[in-house]
């Protein structure tokens, strides 16, 4: 019987083990659990090391929230481990594993994130409280490459979509004017780099990245770093790698 890995991603301890729990009484169901984004890349990364890649990774929609359901994205100290979103995680994983499906666990239905988490590579947006059977039948649907949506949600996502799409040429103008570097620099922050990432990664200072943001901010007409990322997905930009576990991300509004 050909088994199917699964990685539950989920801050909230006690729902990601009952979830693993009951997942892992199924016969052909291997399942691992992870309570936090940086949690998971090292999961992804040891199974992939180990000739073990997971199949599906199913991730809380508030992952990384905070108290009133923001999301959480600033810099952190180098000693502490870094936040990283629900849809950041699947953009992040979707882009280094390929093979990888993602199913998003939402506790409300919500069409503008359900459209951001298909847009960051998502297969399918799942209410927290539905039946066993039924998130049994949407990983294996997904394995099959089928996308799954709750009936309720598809005019609103589609909406959501069309919207964008409108939106998107407006963006890539705006991208457009920046220069070589500056894209790099956009690149970094749509993959939640903060300043200090950036200037190693990019092998500039810190002073000239943070140069750098503001003038990224200022060319696209927007007075965040959340502003501007949204932006740059909207214009078709990706991250600049895949996240790693060690790297510093950004919370809030401006460069750290």
């Amino acid at each position: 019987m050909a088994r199917i890995r699964v990685l539950v991603v989920d801050d909230h301890r006690v729902f990601a083990e009952s979830l693993a729990a009951a997942l892992a009484a199924e016969p052909d169901v291997d399942v691992a659990a992870a309570g936090s984004g940086p949690a998971a890349l090292r999961c992804l990364e040891r199974g992939a090391a180990e000739g073990r890649r997971f199949d599906v990774l199913l991730v809380d929609a508030e992952l990384g929230a905070g108290p009133a359901g923001t999301t959480v994205a600033h810099a952190v100290p180098d000693d502490a481990e870094a936040v990283v979103d629900g849809i950041s995680l699947v953009n992040g994983v979707r882009r280094a594993q390929p093979g990888l499906r993602a199913i998003v666990l939402a506790e409300k239905d919500d069409p503008r994130r359900a459209a951001l988490a298909l847009q960051a590579g998502a297969s399918g947006w799942v209410a927290k409280d539905c039946s066993l059977q039924r998130l049994l039948a949407v990983v294996r649907g997904v394995l099959r490459d089928e996308t799954h949506l709750p009936p309720a949600l598809l005019t609103g996502v589609l909406r959501e979509l069309t919207e964008a799409r409108k939106h998107r040429t407006d963006s890539e103008r705006l991208v457009e004017s920046l220069t070589p570097r500056e894209r790099e620099v956009l690149r970094c922050m749509v993959a939640g780099l903060g300043r200090k990432a950036v200037a190693e990664r990019l092998f500039l200072s810190p002073h000239t990245v943070r140069t750098h943001m503001q003038n990224v901010l200022g060319k696209l007409g927007v007075h965040s770093t959340l502003a501007a990322v949204a932006l740059a997905r909207r214009a078709g930009v990706g991250p600049a790698e895949p996240l790693l576990a060690g790297d510093v991300v950004e919370r809030g509004g401006q460069p750290a």
